[in-house]
């Protein structure tokens, strides 16, 4: 349950929760479920007399951070402080013993809060601790037995402690109030997953995905999301997936969805990958996406979807607006780490008619749905399956109808790994192959003509996305990837019908190793 907050929570933004917690094993998950939504510089303040269940609550947290289920974790009463090598790190404080306030500078608490995340048994005995805490967590008796967590946030916390106690209770709902829930590794989306087990052993996958806001317009009065048709909630990845297992792909099956909180739970596909033991794309596996593909393909599609309980969603297309604003992401973001100056207008009206071009060549170019991220890191490997559901796909929701060559060049130029030319080469011929076996009359040449053009797109335009995850989202680690880019640009670029793009690159020097920036 939750308490409302008062009128001056409102006025500060301030929120109270409370939690009913009827077993030492509720506290636990309580505590394991706000491990999930901290970071750096959070501070917990743990408040409860004796024997209200804190170390309880504090050996659950330090473990759910640490994701070790057995971390020994002892009270640090007697020492007051104890550090944890989690990420951030942990310092765990108990000041039962402190006898002077100033004793907390001593013991390094505001560095700890500046550094990492902060757990502290009875601030009261320090009205700093108390001042510096973004999340007061209060443990009482229960008025029918067990105990109430009692939880007041600073703002921005109330939404991060809010959100995961709504996942608690969306779990509840759907069948497993009892499920331990851990963190699947982030990417690059706005996107969280989480990892639910069951008390049997059963695992599930959690989708975490609120509805975007729309974001200031950029062009026409409208959002970049808008014009790109960027999935705005979830509506598109439940209705999509019911699609493509209805067409024979494998994906993850629904269990119970939340579409107006942006919660699912669906089927875990495994995590037997795509790539071998050294990070390298297995061909056989690659191939089996390739194939997939292709089968997917051979049948036209409808763009209307009706996936029942009133849930219907119109697939958007794959249109000159969005294929143009995709790869404007090079000028706005590329095009200055690269050349540490914005482009002139003389560089924007070359590059936007050259592109105006190849986007009304593809208007000839066959047309169906493309999941538009069918690469390594979205596909996994079903050793029982045969055919096209050999390879499970999981991410979608951003589908279009499109060329489709788009997720081939996808597949064949993987942002991620290597792809070596004699694999690209191997899997258009097995695409190919593919769909001449369904239709003699399948156009090779025209798709090959496709492909080039959508295998440029995609490239021009994550260089401007991964110089845009550094600049403005902190992810540096995306650099390192410019440089496969560059390969996959190089290589497609001979195509004849890239020529003058391809003199356009050549002359602006955009397939040389970048430059070092300027020193300030």
């Amino acid at each position: 349950m939750s308490v409302p907050p008062s009128a001056a929570d409102l006025d500060t933004g301030e929120r109270i929760f409370a939690v009913d917690l009827p077993d030492d094993a509720a506290t636990g998950r309580l505590a394991a479920d706000l491990a999930l939504v901290l970071g750096l510089g959070d501070v917990v303040a743990l408040s409860g007399e004796l024997g209200a269940g804190k170390t309880t609550f504090a050996r659950a947290f330090l473990r759910a951070l640490a994701g070790d289920p057995a971390l020994d974790v002892p009270s640090p009463t007697y020492t007051l402080v104890q550090i944890y090598e989690t990420r951030p790190k942990t310092t765990h404080f108990d000041l039962y013993r402190i006898g002077d306030e100033a004793e907390l500078f001593e013991l390094g608490f505001d560095e700890a809060a500046e550094t990492g995340i902060v757990l502290c048994e009875w601030p009261e005995r320090a009205a700093h601790a108390l001042d510096l805490a973004n999340i007061h967590l209060t443990l009482r008796d229960g008025a029918g037995g067990g105990r109430v967590a009692e939880i007041r946030c600073a703002a921005e916390a109330a939404r991060r402690v809010g959100r995961t106690l709504q996942i608690r209770r969306f779990l509840t709902d759907a069948g497993h109030p009892l499920a331990a829930r851990a963190p699947f590794p982030g990417d690059a989306s706005a996107r969280r997953y989480e990892s639910v087990r069951t008390p049997g052993g059963h695992t599930l996958v959690l989708m975490d995905a609120p509805r975007l806001p729309p974001g200031k317009p950029v062009k026409d009065g409208l959002p970049y999301t808008r014009i790109a048709h960027i999935a705005e909630d979830v509506r598109p990845f439940v209705a999509i997936a019911a699609t493509l297992d209805a067409r024979g792909l494998t994906v993850p099956a629904i269990h119970s969805s939340d579409l107006d909180a942006g919660l699912v739970v669906m089927s875990d596909l495994g995590s037997e990958g795509v790539l071998d033991a050294q990070g390298r794309p297995m061909p056989e596996r690659y191939e089996a996406a390739a194939r997939a593909l292709a089968a997917l393909h051979v049948e036209p599609f409808d763009p209307r979807i009706e996936a029942g309980a009133g849930l219907v969603h119109v697939v958007p297309s794959f249109d000159h607006g969005a294929m143009a604003i995709e790869v404007g992401l090079f000028l706005q973001w590329y095009w200055p780490h690269r050349h540490h100056r914005p482009a002139d207008t003389a560089e924007e009206d070359a590059f936007a008619g050259v592109w105006r071009d190849l986007f009304q060549d593809l208007d000839l170019a066959e047309r169906n749905l493309l999941l538009r991220d069918v690469h390594s890191p979205n596909l996994l490997w079903q050793p029982g399956e045969s055919g096209a559901r050999r390879i499970g796909f999981l991410d979608f929701q951003d589908a279009m109808i499109g060329p489709t060559a788009y997720d081939l060049a996808s597949l064949a130029q993987d942002a991620r790994v290597d792809v070596p030319a004699e694999l690209e080469a191997r899997l258009v011929a097995a695409y190919i192959s593919a769909r001449r076996a369904q239709d003699p009359a399948f156009d090779a040449f025209a798709f090959e003509r496709a492909y080039a053009i959508m295998a440029a797109q995609r490239a021009t335009k994550i260089l401007g996305i991964f110089v845009r995850l550094m600049a403005r989202d902190g992810k540096p680690q995306y650099l390192r990837h410019i440089p496969r880019i560059k390969t996959y640009l190089n290589r497609t670029l001979d195509h004849p019908a890239l020529e003058a793009l391809a003199a356009l690159y050549r002359d602006w020097d955009i397939l040389a190793d970048d430059p070092e920036p300027p020193r300030p």
